[in-house]
């Protein structure tokens, strides 16, 4: 149980500081409130997760802590053919890594919910509404993403057409779901 729960408070510290930096790049623009939302319910669900380890006697594993933020770093250093800006496929790499993240969440959710039967430290209608809230988070996330595909690989496309001038594509989320177009 203390690994498990350190390698999902590992991930939940990377999924923080993913969401706060998807969340400070489009800080300007219409997807800045829903952005901003998550990245605080995220922050609030880590806290959670402490919480549960708080009440279980699971000490937080703080060196596993520390490689997990160090790998979420690592993972901005991507092959995307731009050295000093983000391309339009960081967006979409970026939502689809904090869906990935969510949907693990959610699993732990119901592995917890799970214990908390018979583990009276546990409260199980809180999982319940930890669970309902990935699965909105999820949601969310996956109509960002699915937008942040639709507009990057358009502009890539376009970008690409022969007998059409090479245009720089914009970047960013845009578009549909709360994004500038």
């Amino acid at each position: 149980m203390a690994v498990y729960l350190n390698d999902h408070l590992a991930g939940a510290g990377s999924g923080v500081a993913l969401i706060r930096r998807l969340a400070r790049t489009h800080r300007s623009g219409p997807a800045a409130k829903p952005l901003a939302a998550l990245a605080t319910e995220i922050a609030e669900d880590r806290e959670s997760l402490r919480e549960f380890m708080t009440a279980l006697d699971v000490p937080a594993q703080w060196p596993r802590v520390v490689v997990g933020r160090l790998a979420e770093k690592a993972a901005r250093l991507k092959l995307n053919g731009r050295l000093v800006r983000r391309s339009p496929l960081s967006d979409v790499l970026e939502l689809e890594t904090m869906r990935l993240g969510v949907e693990g969440k959610a699993a732990m959710w119901r592995s917890l919910r799970a214990v908390a039967v018979t583990d009276p430290r546990l409260d199980r209608a809180a999982f319940d509404r930890l669970l309902a809230r990935a699965v909105r988070q999820e949601s969310e996330l996956e109509a960002l993403r699915v937008e942040a595909a639709r507009r990057s690989f358009a502009t890539s496309a376009a970008a690409a057409a022969p007998g059409r001038s090479r245009r720089s594509p914009g970047h960013g989320l845009q578009g549909r779901a709360g994004w500038a177009s």
